[in-house]
């Protein structure tokens, strides 16, 4: 490393450290008006980002618009969850913005996923669970007479939103099959987007930190390109944290793009 100082060089890890303290010394000199931001939206954009900008660029014809777990469970008053979620879906204007999405999408005629949420009587035989998991199973969230009985699925929580309706049973819309935990890698998800040419996603729907962000992370595992709309989906929020703003921590660190509804809207509108 001597010699490396010698000649004006530096290694990786020198840059990097010398990088985080640039950083450090920039959010410093922000001062207290950035604080004061940061401290009465803790989901606003950093007002001098760390991280490369996007450079995604929107392909209608090879994109699709996936959103996962339109359900009543998640986005109506009616549902189980909303207790712990109807804050920051109301915040985020979330059922609204999804439908907006589904209604770009279906003026442009592009393909449309749902991966929806479903447990039958068997997967509560389960042998061992995660917290969520545990919580869901308890609460009957998602719960279904089983995978060929539709007897009470009609305006259950595992029901999708009646405002989506009009899009999702349109013939046209992949429905998948369920995911069982969080992510799509217990789905078709990802056999029916490359059957349909798609390699582009964009994601939305419930909830942030759980199903979204795991379909987000498997999708691009998967090689797909994926932009996250970060007020077409929201979270719990609970003693243990907030599920939002730890999904929006990692959408920025992992998606290709992180954009608004509005944002979107706009591209498919004009693409």
């Amino acid at each position: 490393m001597c010699g490396d100082h010698k000649h004006g060089k530096i290694n990786r890890r020198q840059a990097l450290t010398g990088g985080m303290a640039v950083t450090a010394a920039a959010a410093a000199l922000a001062g207290s008006a950035g604080s004061a931001s940061a401290q009465s939206n803790p989901y606003a954009e950093p007002e001098s980002p760390a991280l490369p900008p996007s450079d995604m660029i929107l392909d209608l014809s090879r994109a699709a618009l996936v959103v996962t777990d339109p359900q009543v469970d998640f986005l109506s008053p009616d549902g189980v969850t909303w207790g712990v979620v109807g804050e920051n879906v109301t915040e985020l204007n979330t059922v609204e913005n999804i439908d907006r999405l589904f209604a770009a999408a279906k003026a442009r005629d592009i393909t449309v996923a749902v991966s929806p949420h479903y447990y039958y009587p068997t997967d509560h035989g389960w042998k061992f669970e995660g917290a969520l998991e545990k919580l869901m199973h308890k609460i009957g969230m998602f719960d279904r007479k089983g995978p060929l009985n539709m007897d009470g699925f009609e305006g259950s929580g595992a029901d999708f939103m009646p405002q989506y309706k009009k899009y999702i049973e349109d013939g046209k819309t992949i429905v998948t099959s369920p995911h069982k935990v969080y992510g799509n890698d217990s789905n078709d998800l990802a056999l029916q987007l490359r059957k349909n040419g798609v390699d582009q996603v964009i994601l939305a729907g419930m909830s942030a930190n759980l199903c979204t962000e795991s379909h987000m992370r498997e999708l691009i595992e998967q090689g797909f390109e994926v932009a996250v709309i970060k007020d077409a989906t929201a979270a719990a929020k609970l003693p243990e944290g907030d599920g939002y703003l730890a999904a929006l921590i990692n959408f920025r660190y992992i998606a290709n793009a992180v954009w608004t509804t509005d944002e979107v809207v706009d591209m498919i509108a004009n693409a």
